[in-house]
């Protein structure tokens, strides 16, 4: 484990810098001379628990940025060819570097603050339950959430075109490492076809920038790098609840495959209807 996760730099001995650190934690605090010296909050980012500044917007943008990204997979012919379980491991194991990638391309921002500390009379009231809800779910923290916004911005430096989004979804999506996979040498060969498609895409728009397509590669390898569970406290908690993510996105893809039985059912319809006149 690393050390810095064990060890709080906030967590100085009493005789050291006492006072300074005490008038320091007042004034960083949120709401100065609130609580004691021994009560402060840690003031390392990576101890540090953040939400959405603005929840109500950002949500609803993560949640249009999700919806288009289950809608990207059930629009693709490939997709819908492959077994009902090798959808749903690839929904598991590609929808967090999808949505992702969904959001660089939305180009959605936000900002997040310090969470809020529960009230006084609140924590007494509810110190059972909310310990219980701690134990369930932990908080993004302010340098996992550095973290993601570092890795946007890199994408975002890329300025990438919609047909590279698309090979790069497709790349990131068609992924023949994913465990249990039955038609793994298939989905491999997917894979390299939209690699091959964004390869040749990149040579016509940037002639000169012969190192991009394996900086993009580079770059998008870090989109796995993000738990999904952040991305779910982060963006979708506010909405979901405790609600199961991956329960909730495969619902999502069974809906959008009635929805396209359907339409195609309507169009064979009337392309009988017509052919009969």
């Amino acid at each position: 484990m690393d050390m810095e996760y064990e060890k709080c730099q906030c967590h100085v001995e009493e005789n050291q810098n006492a006072i300074l650190y005490t008038l320091l934690s007042q004034n960083l605090s949120p709401h100065p001379g609130s609580r004691g010296p021994s009560q402060q909050r840690c003031l390392c980012p990576k101890r540090r628990t953040v939400c959405l500044q603005t929840p109500q917007a950002t949500c609803q943008a993560a949640s249009d940025v999700l919806v288009k990204t289950i809608s990207f997979m059930k629009n693709l012919p490939a997709f819908q060819l492959l077994p009902r379980e090798d959808q749903l491991l690839l929904l598991g194991s590609c929808w967090a570097p999808l949505f992702l990638l969904g959001l660089v391309q939305e180009m959605v921002t936000f900002e997040v603050i310090e969470t809020p500390a529960p009230s006084m009379l609140k924590r007494i009231l509810l110190d059972g339950q909310c310990k219980r809800q701690e134990l369930q779910r932990t908080q993004p923290t302010l340098a996992s959430v550095q973290r993601l916004q570092c890795c946007l911005n890199s994408f975002w430096s890329l300025d990438l075109s919609p047909k590279e989004y698309a090979y790069l979804k497709g790349a990131i999506l068609f992924n023949p490492d994913v465990p249990g996979l039955k038609a793994s040498p298939y989905i491999e060969g997917l894979q390299r076809e939209a690699q091959r498609a964004l390869q040749e895409v990149m040579a016509l728009l940037h002639l000169k920038d012969q190192g991009r397509f394996a900086r993009v590669l580079l770059i998008s390898s870090s989109l796995r790098s993000i738990p999904p569970a952040l991305i779910t406290d982060l963006f979708f908690h506010p909405v979901i609840g405790n609600a199961d993510i991956l329960e909730l996105l495969t619902e999502m893809l069974r809906v959008y495959r009635k929805l396209l039985y359907e339409v195609h059912f309507l169009q064979d319809m009337e392309q009988d209807i017509t052919g009969a006149f």
